[in-house]
């Protein structure tokens, strides 16, 4: 569980002016104003950031509470458990009485590769807003496939599946003695959509070369138009696979839709503009 210092992205020794301007910039990010379109999912877990946010500023910005809060942490920290101490050389053998009575330990789990280095000083401001960026697209991109998975829903007609290469899939209901003339829809999200998402989208999405397949290629951004649609003519002249692809922007739902699109992703983009 993370301490209200590093909700705050702050070390303990920070001052009441630094506690006060940290809260305010990250607290502005999880403002209901910004969330309000991205669905229900989204909005549970920027709220739930904004009260870990608020909690812990309700209590680093009042000296009384930060002091008592303070020496709460520091006598956790006293009574932890101390480190073991540092091994033996390979020669020396350990005493007897410690071979007998050192408690089994289960081997430990392998760790997680630690985060690489802060950036240098005249790259920090760089290095901060990536982080940020990406906090944001993976926020985007989580209240993204959860309601396009209910929007799939509220459309109808539809099984779930797994596809490799997709964060969502899904194939029409089998009817009986016959086969659904829906396409299979998959959901794909990228940071940016441009030419060469389009091509690499296009590429896994053709495997399914006996089906015809819908994707929404989804993004926190878009490339031009222009370039959008060069991008997917030139993936039709070259790749015989019955593919429609739809560039969406995931912030407010406008798409880039191709005349012929099959009717069922057009009501699906209705639904997802209308927060259906």
């Amino acid at each position: 569980m993370k301490t209200h210092y590093e909700n705050l992205e702050l070390p303990p020794t920070a001052s009441a002016e630094e506690i006060k301007k940290s809260f305010r910039t990250l607290i502005a990010r999880y403002h209901p104003d910004k969330v309000q379109h991205l669905g229900k999912e989204f909005q549970d877990m920027a709220a739930d950031r904004a009260a870990e946010l608020t909690e812990a500023y309700r209590i680093l910005s009042d000296p009384d509470r930060r002091a008592e809060y303070d020496r709460t942490m520091s006598a956790a920290a006293a009574a932890a458990p101390a480190a073991p101490p540092p091994a033996s050389s390979p020669d020396a053998a350990p005493p007897p009485a410690a071979v007998r009575t050192a408690p089994y330990e289960p081997p430990r789990p392998p760790q997680e590769p630690a985060p690489p280095p802060p950036p240098a000083d005249g790259n920090k401001a760089a290095g901060a807003f990536t982080q940020e960026r990406q906090v944001r697209d993976e926020y985007l991109r989580k209240a993204t496939l959860s309601r396009f998975r209910t929007a799939v829903t509220a459309v109808g007609g539809y099984d779930e599946a797994q596809l490799r290469g997709f964060e969502i899939a899904f194939v029409p209901k089998s009817k009986f003695l016959s086969k659904s003339k829906n396409p299979r829809l998959l959901g794909r999200f990228v940071s940016k959509v441009d030419g060469a998402a389009v091509a690499d989208t296009w590429n896994e999405a053709g495997k399914w070369t006996s089906d015809d397949v819908c994707v929404l290629l989804l993004g926190s951004s878009l490339a031009p138009a222009r370039e959008l649609a060069t991008a997917i003519q030139e993936q039709r002249r070259r790749r015989a696979a019955n593919v429609t692809l739809i560039p969406v922007d995931a912030r407010d739902w406008q798409a880039h839709i191709p005349t012929d699109a099959p009717d069922v992703a057009k009501n699906l983009l209705a639904k997802l503009r209308g927060g259906t």
